[in-house]
């Protein structure tokens, strides 16, 4: 019974910052590969960001340096710091996590960049 929640979308300005958060139930997350992604209107859903479950970060090239992904396993909830946003950025953000061989998504929050 894994679900991931998203939170903390909405609408910014550009060269703002979003805190996006991914609270997890069923699941301890402490040492699992989890991630971010992203899809934007009228395209596929494309990765972001990951943290394995030893602790390595990775980014796409266009957010590393705005972006920072992070975990709180005391909390059970995976973060998306968010910093300098561009239009670019606008698209649903989903939560994943790697589990027994398998990916599980949430439901997406919606980040809008806009002047």
């Amino acid at each position: 019974q894994v679900q991931l929640v998203e939170s903390g979308g909405g609408l910014v300005q550009p060269g703002g910052s979003l805190r996006l958060s991914c609270a997890a139930s069923g699941i301890s997350i402490s040492i699992y590969h989890m991630g971010w992604y992203r899809q934007a209107p009228g395209k596929q859903r494309e990765w972001v960001a990951g943290i394995l479950s030893y602790g390595t970060r990775n980014y796409k090239q266009s957010v590393k340096g705005r972006f920072t992904i992070s975990r709180d396993n005391a909390k059970n909830t995976l973060y998306l710091q968010m910093n300098d946003l561009k239009f670019e950025d606008t698209a649903v953000y989903f939560c994943n996590i790697y589990y027994n061989g398998a990916d599980y998504w949430g439901q997406g929050t919606q980040v809008t960049v806009s002047s």
